[in-house]
């Protein structure tokens, strides 16, 4: 397999550090962004050279377009975009969700979401091809008390991808994605102990990654899960 370039939001921690390390040992180049500096130094010490990480806000949408941009000119159009940012709720009724906390939630699921594919779509439109991959949760497809903002932004990124699916031209596709439980900090948060019955983002990472990669613009449209480890 040639080298591709992958864009992965949320790169730091979790799930997208553990994709970026897996797809960075496949061969290919990394092109990343977290919100924490000492984290992202982290991960460049570890990845080595030839990947870029940058410090980027995926709510906030010139940041979003800045960043994109600067890639585009220094490189070029992405082959695949792995939208994986996301926050979860402290666990609580809704009606005792913060605003502020609301808002959050919904600025980093669903809109960084909207605002990564805004950013990156239109070169690789350009250019012909190119993966977008929005990740969901067991939650955008069903329903538990006291996590109902994030349950609605990752039903919001099963229909947000539905409707994109329909938009893109040939050559291209975007598909959402449901990572399965996995053992995370934010799984921590929202189960506790009971988290730590869960592959690890390691463990995952070793079907995620070779499954991701096998995805193609004939997936356009669909809602896909990773096979549990």
């Amino acid at each position: 397999m040639s080298e591709e370039l992958i864009v992965i939001t949320g790169v730091t921690r979790g799930l997208g550090r553990a994709m970026a390390r897996g797809m960075a040992a496949a061969g290919h180049r990394i092109l990343g962004c977290g919100r924490t500096e000492e984290e992202l130094a982290s991960l460049r010490r570890e990845l080595g050279e030839g990947h870029d990480l940058a410090r980027v806000d995926v709510a906030d949408a010139g940041a979003v377009e800045a960043w994109a941009a600067e890639l585009v000119s220094r490189f070029r159009a992405p082959d695949l975009v792995l939208s994986n940012a996301a926050l979860i709720n402290r666990r609580a009724p809704l009606w005792r969700v913060p605003a502020d906390e609301l808002s959050r939630v919904v600025d980093v699921n669903l809109k960084g979401v909207a605002y990564v594919a805004r950013a990156f779509l239109p070169a690789m439109i350009e250019r012909g091809r190119g993966l977008l991959v929005n990740f969901s949760s067991g939650y955008g497809r069903s329903t538990a008390p006291e996590v109902a903002p994030y349950c609605a932004t990752k039903f919001a990124v099963e229909g947000l991808t539905g409707a994109l699916a329909q938009e893109l031209p040939p050559g291209l596709g975007a598909i959402a994605l449901s990572p399965g439980i996995i053992h995370t900090e934010m799984l921590d948060e929202a189960f506790g102990a009971a988290a730590r019955a869960y592959p690890s983002p390691a463990e995952w990472a070793e079907v995620a990654v070779p499954f991701i990669l096998d995805l193609t613009p004939a997936d356009n449209g669909r809602s896909l899960s990773i096979p549990q480890p």
